[in-house]
């Protein structure tokens, strides 16, 4: 069996797809990092063309207020001659934007699209301004005319809203999961079957039980794939340390820890399943047929881990595979009790024990049979 699964890793390791497809998306995830570090580092500076002293002071109080926000954006006003020169300016490229009153509050023209930070930082100091002339021309302040006006968020379960951080993560823990299994489980399908059409499993077999090979290939496949999985979730870490969502981590690795747990679990029963699905195949051409089943539930599960929320998400998180990704993203939106994962991981044990008690079953009975294709049902029913 050890000497089955070293020969899995080191043919694995030594894989030129493998060897590239590792190296580009840590190169990928380096150079998230490397742009988000630019982006949060990078300074924005907007100039806008006014004509009139009252332009030119928005233009002022909404360069203080951007930058106290974020010291990174810079607003400042270019007074001009006129309309005209303003217009010009536009066109020419020498200011972002143009600010003048219009029929009915104040115009910012541009070149093409405004930028967001811009017309946001504007947009607030124009509506402070008008509401505060408005209020004194009534009688009363700002203060007393907003009073009551604003709301709040708050959860009985204590926890900060970060349901776009969350969405990131599940994305990621599904990507993860559906890529690895797919391309570990494969692998070991195709070398299952590519055996058996050689009859190099008859040699194979006179030398260590069926059960032993079927335990090395397994077992060498899924230590790759863990290991895969920890160098890719360690980098996507430090990553994210680079980025706005530093301060998640701590959250963020938790769940990570219980994705890797939940997914060696269940990728053991997955690659016994995908080691039956070549089994049962008499030819590379037979694999589609024989592992499709595993493929879809793969798919339906990387699809569905988008769509729950409330109650079935909750359901999910306990049902073997899809726990894989709902229960760690359940872990990081918070409001999970301490015991919720253990009990969720425990299912997924007793499942994975059958599913490979199942599976070991049917691979010794199919792996020496050459009369075609088989199913579940003809492997079960023949004899060992």
């Amino acid at each position: 069996m050890l000497l089955v699964a070293g020969r899995e890793i080191i043919v694995r390791v030594t894989n030129k797809f493998f060897i590239v497809s590792t190296i580009v998306t840590l190169l990928l995830m380096a150079g998230f990092a490397g742009f988000s570090t630019w982006q949060s580092q990078r300074e924005s500076t907007y100039s806008v063309a006014v004509t009139a002293p009252a332009a030119k002071q928005l233009v002022s109080e909404a360069g203080t207020a951007a930058h106290a926000l974020d010291d990174k954006v810079t607003v400042t006003g270019q007074s001009v001659a006129d309309d005209a020169a303003a217009r010009q300016a536009v066109k020419d490229g020498d200011v972002d934007a143009w600010l003048h009153e219009g029929q009915d509050g104040w115009v910012l023209t541009s070149k093409d699209a405004v930028d967001r930070t811009l017309s946001g930082a504007l947009q607030d100091r124009v509506r402070t301004d008008a509401l505060t002339r408005n209020a004194a021309a009534a009688g009363t302040s700002i203060t007393e005319l907003e009073k009551g006006t604003t709301l709040t968020t708050d959860r009985i379960d204590g926890t900060e809203d970060n349901d776009v951080f969350v969405q990131v993560a599940t994305f990621a823990f599904a990507i993860l999961f559906y890529l690895a299994a797919m391309m570990f489980g494969q692998q070991i399908a195709g070398s299952v079957v590519e055996e058996k059409e050689s009859r190099l499993v008859e040699i194979i077999a006179t030398a260590i039980p069926l059960r032993q090979l079927l335990a090395g290939k397994v077992i060498g496949n899924s230590i790759i794939a863990l290991g895969q999985v920890v160098l890719f979730s360690a980098v996507g870490l430090v990553a994210l340390s680079f980025t706005d969502f530093s301060t998640m981590l701590p959250s963020l690795s938790g769940a990570v820890g219980w994705f890797i747990a939940f997914f060696a679990v269940g990728f053991l029963a997955l690659a016994c399943l995908f080691a039956v699905g070549g089994a049962l195949a008499s030819r590379n051409e037979d694999l589609a047929s024989t592992t499709g089943p595993i493929t879809i539930v793969l798919i339906l599960v990387y699809f569905i881990s988008f769509g729950l929320s409330g109650t079935a998400q909750v359901v999910a998180s306990y049902v073997p595979i899809v726990s894989v990704i709902s229960m760690p993203a359940r872990v990081l939106a918070g409001g999970v009790m301490w015991w919720e994962p253990i009990v969720a991981l425990v299912i997924m044990g007793c499942f994975a024990a059958v599913t490979v008690w199942l599976a070991e079953k049917v691979y010794r009975r199919s792996l020496m049979q050459n009369r075609g294709k088989l199913s579940w049902r003809q492997a079960l029913a023949t004899e060992e």
